[in-house]
């Protein structure tokens, strides 16, 4: 027991069922394995101390494998934690040498002991799953800052708030968007978070999608997931936007758009995918229907206003089921959350698919080994992940699927890096 890695977990003895679990994710993630194999034998991690602060699942696992694998020392807490898979951390703990720091359904005072715990490393790379470790870093944690060489965040809100950081100066270390990388963006974000959150709404409340209407709140591609997997099981869907060209592409792709004082009146089920705050409140469940379903899977739990829900109904049902709250009205009107608001995909369920996944950690992955070297060429700020990662994550992901594409000629290569041919 003293040689295991530090941690603070819920039970170590779940550790088998974790491992079971662990491999199971990594048979649907080839590419990040290939990435793990030759990490072993370079060691491009060598003396490195690396944070992560991510969601403790079998996919997040493989991640923190891959980065042991490199010489790295990993310590990973949670970014939410409702997701947290106890057995997964166990296994971390007791298998891969990992120090982890994760429990399900830890309090917020929970929550930020293990951000604090994992940031006791004195951490030379941070990896953030929506900037609450980056931000602890400014805040409380200012006298670890120069030890700090750079950092990656994977989630659309962390990248927000990262550009924000920048913007007024704060940010003091270069962080590098891996969420905006084509192989995370277009492949994670609509198909990792369309078919998670149906799946969690499922698990949650067994309810049958098929001639039910669906308000989304949000088109990026997180809410063209959405939009689409509830389309394809016979919903009607809405969308509710603030930006005039996403609401432009929803309506051309034959949804129905409103604004959510409208949607909230009709809609059966409710999910945001926005990354901001109160997008469904007070104005909106006044007018809601009996027994209206409604769940976020942006990222944190602030676009449900959950305290007014608290404040004013006359009866709470906690776990009614899986997942779900009932929330009684002083007008007998029923209203559903799941997951306390939190993601649903990882609180009702088990996050996105392991295939997905592997595309967006074998982004993190590359990054970090790139960072290793590039890092001090950086200036503090947000910056891209270099295309040739992205492209290469995507390459070897078609070999794995058997898939073969066209290549250039030599003479379309020329013609393509030539302003002399006309037309």
């Amino acid at each position: 027991m003293a040689d295991l890695p530090k941690h603070d977990i819920a039970d170590l003895s779940l550790a088998a069922a974790g491992r079971k679990r662990i491999d199971w994710a990594e048979r649907a993630m080839p590419v990040l394995r290939q990435i793990k194999e030759r990490f072993e034998k370079e060691q491009p991690f060598a003396g490195a101390r690396i944070a992560a602060c991510m969601h403790v699942t079998t996919e997040t696992a493989n991640l923190m494998r891959a980065l042991v694998a490199g010489g790295a020392e990993v310590h990973l807490c949670a970014s939410n934690p409702l997701s947290t898979q106890d057995d997964t951390a166990a296994s971390l703990v007791a298998d891969f040498g990992v120090n982890v720091y994760a429990r399900n359904a830890v309090d917020r005072d929970g929550y930020y002991a293990h951000i604090n715990a994992a940031l006791d490393c004195q951490p030379h790379y941070v990896f953030d799953d929506g900037c609450d470790l980056v931000n602890t870093l400014h805040t409380t944690r200012t006298e670890l800052l120069p030890g700090i060489l750079a950092g990656c965040e994977e989630t659309t809100t962390g990248v927000i708030r990262l550009k924000q950081m920048a913007k007024d100066g704060a940010l003091k270390f270069p962080m590098i968007a891996v969420n905006d990388t084509d192989t995370k963006h277009m492949f994670d974000n609509r198909y990792g978070t369309g078919q998670s959150t149906l799946d969690a709404i499922f698990r949650a409340t067994n309810t049958l999608l098929a001639g039910k209407t669906v308000v989304v709140a949000g088109y990026g591609y997180c809410g063209k997931g959405v939009s689409d997997r509830s389309r394809g099981m016979g919903a009607n869907v809405v969308v509710t936007e603030i930006d005039p060209t996403k609401a432009l592409d929803a309506k051309m792709q034959g949804l129905t758009v409103l604004p959510m004082a409208e949607a909230a009146r009709v809609g059966d089920i409710f999910i945001t995918v926005t990354g901001n705050r109160d997008v469904l409140r007070a104005e909106h469940f006044e007018v809601m229907k009996d027994g209206a379903i409604f769940c976020n899977s942006g990222h944190f739990d602030i676009e449900i206003d959950v305290a007014w829900l608290e404040a004013n109904a006359v009866e709470k049902r906690e776990k009614i089921r899986h997942q779900t709250d009932e929330y009684v009205l002083a007008d007998g009107r029923r209203l559903l959350l799941l997951a306390e608001g939190r993601l649903v995909n990882l609180g009702a369920a088990e996050g996105h698919p392991a295939a997905v996944m592997d595309m967006s950690f074998a982004d993190q992955a590359l990054t970090a080994e790139w960072l290793v070297k590039a890092h001090a060429d950086l200036a503090p700020g947000v910056h891209d992940v270099p295309e040739f990662i992205d492209k290469e994550v995507a390459s070897v992901k078609l070999a794995s699927m058997d898939v073969s594409i066209d290549t250039l000629t030599p003479a379309q290569e020329e013609y393509l890096n030539s302003w002399e041919h006309g037309s």
